[in-house]
């Protein structure tokens, strides 16, 4: 056999060439702009032609501080298949974490979108390896941004370096060499480095593209609407361009009257997203019948468990929800929730599992008493996963701890059955410890979210002088509802055992959220432990 290497490289020529008549879309807010595959790769070659002008070599990081638009996919291709490497910064980290990531990688050039320079302009002084910042720009503030910037390092426009020459023949790659890199959201200290190889993105790309896993051909139009900053988009960029799917970026529209005309406007049939997008989404429907969304077909969700409700609602509308599960360090997909043989498509107890492992990755259960658990869908423990796109260290930061014998340790607890399915009931840090009993947080949480005035509920473990610890349910009421902590506890009480029914009830108007749209349950137990939070009591 040919000892043929696997990189982007391969992945960009195959979409440019094979699907060039695909589009990828940008929407403005009120147009929308296109070009074909061919000419975002003649764009994405002439990008690769400037990097060396901008000082950028091999394996010099590349930060990219920008929206989900043509632009920032241009630089998912040139930067890594130039040989350097691409890390995606996070828009929404607070200012010390943005600092820590950007001295961490040691960004040689930054990209940045001119709506967002004022936040990067605020650390940009901070930076300790940053010498070039490229300003993209499709509003006209492409000036005053870059005078922004100006005092910290040398400016350009992203356009003005495409009109020199592209690259001709791209370099020769090694497979295991570096192309891309994600820090995890830091929820419990500093964020973490994770860096990813052409050959794991690659093959995490084929993974998914797998029939059994994400349901996309070049019939399809892919609304990409995971953040770019965030695992590679869920490596969805480089499978809808590797299957010739047309490519849809909602650049900052994410709200859910926003992002519904976004979808009116380009009619998706595909999309990811986090449960948090879609159940907005789903209140912005409710409000509106009007708006339609009738061209989507399937939507995976992820990063947090998905309400069985969630999965119903949009069943009725004929949009199938496809839960997973993986993180930053599996790149990140795992598992898929598609229901097995045998059983009805629509059946909502399979699709709110975190789903079936897919083929390239290995799963196990490993007990508190270090056991691997059997596959008996009861026997739980922390999930281990191994795979040609799982890390193997974090940059910079060996942690030994968080890997085991070749496995990595996710922090995550659950069961799996013999299916293949898995069943996430907590994380390590979130699972409630009650008189020796242990009440998952997750499970609590979908219950409360059941309730059809709950729009949002989170749980977690607060101090008890007589339990050790009890639930604190912290919930967002629907517009208009004016349920009471007594009513949500008899409500509660008919589907759940009655010790894990909570005393402590605080309704808010937000929960809040990390950068990547998961409950923060960080700052929730901060805030009660700061009596921030006005907490009703009730009894059991």
């Amino acid at each position: 056999m040919q000892d043929f290497p696997l990189t982007l490289t391969h992945i960009l020529r195959h979409g440019a060439l094979v699907h060039r008549r695909s589009q990828v879309l940008t929407y403005t807010g009120d147009a929308v702009r296109s070009a074909t595959f061919a000419e975002v790769a003649e764009r994405t070659a002439r990008l690769a032609g400037a990097l060396a002008g901008l000082g950028v070599g091999p394996d010099d990081r590349v930060g990219t501080f920008m929206w989900n638009t043509q632009e920032h996919l241009e630089t998912y291709f040139a930067v890594p298949c130039q040989g350097a490497v691409l890390h995606t910064l996070n828009l929404r980290l607070p200012a010390n974490q943005l600092v820590h990531i950007v001295n961490a990688a040691a960004d040689k050039v930054i990209f940045a979108h001119a709506s967002v320079v004022p936040l990067l302009a605020k650390v940009a002084g901070q930076f300790a390896t940053v010498e070039r910042y490229v300003v993209v720009d499709d509003t006209g503030a492409a000036a005053e941004a870059a005078e922004v910037l100006a005092p910290f390092a040398e400016v350009c426009h992203y356009e003005s370096l495409l009109g020199g020459p592209p690259v001709t023949e791209w370099p020769e790659l090694d497979e295991r060499q570096a192309g891309s890199m994600n820090f995890t959201s830091g929820t419990t200290g500093d964020p973490k480095g994770v860096v990813y190889s052409h050959r794991s993105m690659f093959l995490h790309a084929m993974g998914v593209s797998n029939a059994g896993v994400l349901p996309i051909t070049d019939r399809d139009r892919v609304l990409v609407v995971v953040p770019m900053f965030h695992v590679n988009a869920w490596g969805l960029p480089y499978a809808a361009w590797m299957a010739g799917a047309d490519i849809i970026m909602p650049a900052r529209f994410l709200q859910g009257g926003p992002l519904a005309a976004v979808i009116e406007a380009t009619r998706p049939t595909f999309s990811s997203g986090v449960p948090s997008i879609w159940n907005d989404m789903l209140g912005y429907l409710e409000a509106h019948p009007e708006a339609d969304v009738s061209s989507l077909h399937t939507l995976t969700a992820g990063g947090s468990a998905v309400p069985a409700h969630l999965i119903e609602a949009y069943g009725r509308r004929g949009i199938e929800i496809l839960q997973g599960w993986g993180m930053t360090e599996t790149s990140p997909v795992c598992t898929i929730a598609t229901p097995p043989r045998g059983a009805a498509l629509d059946d909502v107890g399979w699709r709110s599992k975190a789903g079936r492992v897919i083929p390239g990755v290995e799963l196990r259960i490993i007990t508190a008493e270090g056991a691997e658990a059997p596959w008996d869908g009861q026997t739980v423990g922390e999930i281990e996963v191994r795979g040609p796109w799982i890390t193997g260290s974090y940059f910079g930061d060996p942690t030994p701890e968080k890997f085991h014998d070749g496995w990595l340790r996710t922090g995550d607890v659950g069961h799996l059955d013999d299916y293949g399915f898995v069943t996430i009931t907590d994380r390590v840090k979130d699972v409630i410890k009650s008189g020796g009993e242990w009440i998952s947080s997750v499970d609590l949480e979908n219950t409360l979210m059941g309730h059809p005035q709950v729009h949002e509920a989170s749980v977690v473990g607060v101090p008890d002088e007589r339990w050790g610890e009890r639930p604190l349910a912290v919930i967002v009421r629907r517009p208009g509802s004016r349920l009471s902590a007594e009513e949500l506890s008899v409500w509660v009480a008919e589907r759940v055992v009655r010790w894990w029914i909570p005393e402590r009830w605080s309704f808010i108007d937000e929960v809040p959220k990390t950068s990547v749209g998961k409950f923060d349950k960080k700052v929730i137990r901060q805030r009660y432990a700061q009596q921030e939070l006005k907490v009703d009591v009730t009894t059991r």
